[in-house]
């Protein structure tokens, strides 16, 4: 029986396999470049359109438009000061609701729930988050209008002595309304990341936990949620973010209020609403410089929460490693 020994491979051999990996390097690093630019390109080329397109209102109202709020486009007199506090009264709000609900929710479905309730409950969560915003506000107008109005008197009765609760509506249209769409449609972003993170917690931290006698709620408020927290901050400003630039289901059910108030059950207009409600009407080119200068509002509004994040995230994040050390 006779054995057939193979040389072992020699330098020679390794050079063309070196040599095809230096290349595949470099390709992929070239095609994460080229895609890395385009994006910076897009978000640059947005930006210069936005800009240009609101330097007439610029260079007209300065920042007073901020806090002015009267809006009359035959008059040529604009402000922007209802829409920013409608839009920031309905994000928070949102916000607000939308983060305990889904950290509640990502908690369940990651450490709480049975496997079978929760393969079953997981996707429809992340399906929530894929309902077209057009629905939502069809569904808001035709369901959740007529459920705040029978709401509204009861809240106004209870709690009526804070001015956020005043009045309440005949239509159902309001402030408020707006919230509640706002949140359903955060609450999936926020669950479906809080979940993820859960679940990448090492099993040796709540193990290790436990066997100190911790029960399930003490591993959870002393191991999972302190290791999870830039995450979970994260995912809620992300879902901030999508309530700030939601306009076709706040549009629907807000009301199209032109002053402000401070009752949430009266109506109102975000940034994103009145840009959708108008645009298709400009009575003249300073209505739609406007519109443009409350999209680069809108705009800036947006980058400050991506910078928050990444900020909060990061302080967070090195308390967070040296728990895990």
């Amino acid at each position: 029986m006779s054995v057939t020994v193979r040389p072992a491979a020699g330098p020679r051999s390794r050079r063309p396999a070196k040599r095809a990996s230096r290349i595949g390097d470099g390709v992929l690093y070239g095609l994460c470049a080229v895609a890395g630019m385009i994006t910076v390109v897009i978000i640059a080329a947005v930006a210069y359109q936005v800009i240009s397109g609101a330097s007439p209102a610029i260079s007209r109202f300065g920042l007073g438009f901020l806090w002015h709020t009267t809006w009359e486009p035959n008059l040529y007199r604009f402000g922007a000061g209802e829409m920013l506090f409608a839009t920031l009264v309905t994000s928070f709000m949102a916000l607000l609701l939308a983060t305990p609900l889904g950290i509640a929710i990502g908690l369940f479905l990651s450490m709480l729930a049975p496997r079978g309730v929760r393969t079953v409950i997981g996707p429809l969560v992340e399906m929530l988050a894929a309902i077209p915003s057009v629905i939502l506000g069809l569904w808001g107008v035709i369901v959740l209008a007529p459920l705040v109005q029978r709401v509204e008197p009861a809240l106004n009765s209870a709690l009526g002595f804070i001015p956020l609760f005043g009045s309440p509506q005949t239509t159902g249209l309001s402030v408020f309304t707006a919230g509640l769409i706002l949140t359903i449609m955060v609450v999936p972003i926020v669950a479906s990341l809080s979940r993820d993170l859960f679940l990448a917690v090492p099993r040796e931290l709540q193990e290790g936990a436990a066997a100190l006698g911790a029960t399930r709620w003490e591993v959870i408020r002393g191991v999972v949620l302190p290791t999870t927290s830039s995450g979970v901050v994260a995912a809620a400003l992300l879902g901030l973010g999508r309530a700030l630039g939601e306009a076709v289901a706040v549009a629907s059910v807000i009301g199209g209020g032109g002053t402000i108030q401070a009752s949430m059950f009266q109506p109102g207009t975000t940034f994103a609403a009145r840009i959708i409600d108008e645009f298709g009407s400009l009575d003249n080119k300073l209505h739609l410089a406007a519109l443009f200068y409350c999209a680069l509002i809108l705009l800036v509004i947006g980058v400050l929460t991506n910078l928050a994040a990444q900020f909060i995230g990061g302080r967070l994040g090195g308390d967070q490693a040296m728990l895990v050390r």
